[in-house]
């Protein structure tokens, strides 16, 4: 008699390698759902049944679908954004705007137009892809470009969360009204136009 999934986990010894085995299993399955089916008809039901395991054990780690799906596109994508350590300004923001667009136009990209799609009519979604991923992406660049600020490459008086929606706003723009494809050249030519207007005045210097 074959086992069932439920019947594996019950017989597995209990212990922190299966339960990852298993949280792997689920933000897999999730991340293939939300691309096949779209947001609207993924179901926690649905992810569980496709990782080979209980909608019980899926609601042990998330409240809701939103905050699987979002968890599972945050895991996903931040292997491939990486935080540059580097000596200036001018290479962070070049390098920062390659990685993104090099992400938009894959995989990633597409989950990740969904997930904002997903949002503008789900306060649970934009709340959770805000708390899951926004705020925590968004924490490690304001470190970094205090750095830059602190040592005068980027002006005093430059609000810090308006230097990050320029440098990112373009690039969503592009993905989701689709006038273009984000790509290198466009990414190098938004950092460039950005570094020129984030290089300390003359009466700065």
């Amino acid at each position: 008699m074959e086992k069932t999934a439920e019947t594996e986990e019950q017989v597995r010894p209990q212990g922190r390698p299966r339960d990852e085995a298993v949280r792997r299993k689920i933000l897999g399955a999730a991340l293939t759902l939300l691309e096949d089916a779209g947001f609207a008809r993924v179901t926690c039901g649905a992810i569980a049944k496709r990782a080979g395991t209980s909608s019980a054990t899926v609601y042990r780690w998330w409240p809701n679908k939103a905050a699987v799906l979002i968890d599972a596109f945050a895991e996903s994508i931040a292997p491939e954004l990486p935080v540059p350590d580097v000596p200036t300004l001018a290479e962070y923001v070049r390098v920062q705007l390659r990685q993104f667009s090099k992400v938009l136009v894959g995989r990633n990209g597409r989950l990740r137009a969904a997930l904002i799609a997903a949002a503008q009519d789900d306060p649970e979604v934009a709340a959770a892809f805000v708390s899951h991923w926004v705020e925590p992406r968004r924490a490690l660049a304001r470190k970094s470009l205090r750095r830059y600020q602190n040592d005068g490459q980027l002006p005093a008086d430059f609000d810090i969360d308006l230097v990050l929606d320029a440098m990112y706003g373009p690039l969503h723009f592009l993905l989701m009204v689709r006038h273009g494809k984000p790509n290198q050249d466009y990414a190098d030519d938004i950092a460039s136009l950005l570094l020129r207007g984030f290089m300390p005045r003359e009466d700065e210097r």
